[in-house]
């Protein structure tokens, strides 16, 4: 079955939480290139207001403000639900947590309920199943959160397919799995591992990996995540189910490491450091076939031309900007020299 996005979306309107965020205004930008009418509504708390797409309402405010949901959801017909504390700001305060990511997402489904949306999505994440006892992770494994965090994201979910069942209100959910590219910004203290180390690699400092660096995480490109969401959104065999989205391949710490001294064409220099506070999981790889077989997704990057379209971003004006830096000289490419970038990134990252 083949499902034109443009004949889908055109003209419709639509909300998008968290529309600020990484994910989230790549997921904004997709829809108004193909006609909808969207609103965002994003606290900024890791968002960024110039992230929204020009033309594109955006409303500054919390998904734990009830009346401003329900005004924003009665307007829409269609909602995609990103909005979230993520791992390491809900570890740090789980009350908030527990208010923006439990609370919120009540919030919409009971104003989705009420306006008689088409149709939720629902943005749940792979660390949900903590540590697997086989992989690759399938949906139905079993569930192991070990975070507030992972929490939050599992009680949404259970809420989302808890409203489908009870009062028959249209929702879809997908699982992401370490989402990366170009728009993760490095001078966010909340972004990726990706994201972080290249961060490091261009400043030249020395790469802290935890462990063994052996750990292994299925990491996937935006653009791959972004159309995933969007079929889950308008495929008809969606509703009511969930599916992993990712890429069915464990990469390690240490080949991420390398690779991204591949594709930057200089030396990463690492060092083992003491275990991390949050997401300790050994593997992570999620099975990807059922998203095949129902939406007809498949991902089209490999990490290896993943980690090369980062590079541009991050070495183009836009991303030397988000890494608090100058763009470099010329036409900026990945490999571009050790020159080329400004030793002035954040700290490098940890995983």
């Amino acid at each position: 079955m083949t499902i034109s996005v443009d004949c889908a979306f055109g003209g419709r309107r639509i909300l998008v939480t968290g529309g600020a965020g990484f994910v989230g205004s790549r997921l904004v930008a997709r829809l108004a290139e193909a006609g909808a009418r969207v609103t965002v509504l994003d606290d900024l708390f890791t968002g960024k207001a110039e992230a929204v797409p020009a033309g594109v309402e955006l409303v500054v405010g919390s998904v734990t403000d009830e009346p401003l949901v329900r005004d924003l959801v009665g307007r829409a017909t269609l909602v995609f639900h990103l909005a979230a504390r993520n791992i390491i700001a809900s570890t740090a305060n789980p009350r908030d947590d527990y208010a923006t990511n439990i609370g919120g997402t009540l919030n919409v489904l009971l104003a989705a309920r009420e306006a008689r949306v088409e149709r939720v999505v629902y943005t749940s994440s792979a660390s949900i199943y903590g540590n697997p006892r086989s992989i690759p992770i399938n949906e139905e494994d079993a569930l192991e959160p070990l975070s507030p965090y992972a929490v939050s994201k599992l009680a949404g979910e259970h809420y989302c397919f808890a409203f489908y069942e009870s009062y028959g209100t249209p929702v879809s959910a997908v699982r992401y799995s370490n989402i990366y590219g170009p728009g993760q910004r490095p001078d966010n203290p909340y972004c990726g591992v990706v994201s972080k180390f290249f961060a490091g690699a261009m400043a030249g400092e020395v790469l802290g990996i935890h462990g063994d660096g052996q750990q292994t995480r299925d990491f996937t490109y935006i653009d791959d995540a972004v159309e995933a969401t969007i079929l889950a959104a308008i495929h008809p065999r969606a509703e009511g189910e969930v599916f992993n989205v990712g890429t069915g391949i464990e990469t390690s710490v240490n080949d991420l490491a390398a690779t991204i001294a591949e594709v930057l064409e200089r030396e990463v220099i690492t060092e083992p450091v003491d275990r991390r506070d949050v997401d300790n999981i050994r593997r992570r790889v999620v099975n990807i076939e059922k998203a095949r077989r129902m939406l007809r997704w498949s991902p089209q990057m490999t990490i290896q031309r993943g980690l090369a379209e980062t590079a541009r971003w991050l070495l183009s004006a836009e991303g030397a900007d988000a890494a608090g830096r100058r763009p470099s000289r010329g036409s900026p490419s990945p490999g571009a020299g050790p020159d080329s970038t400004a030793a002035s990134l954040p700290q490098g990252g940890r995983l």
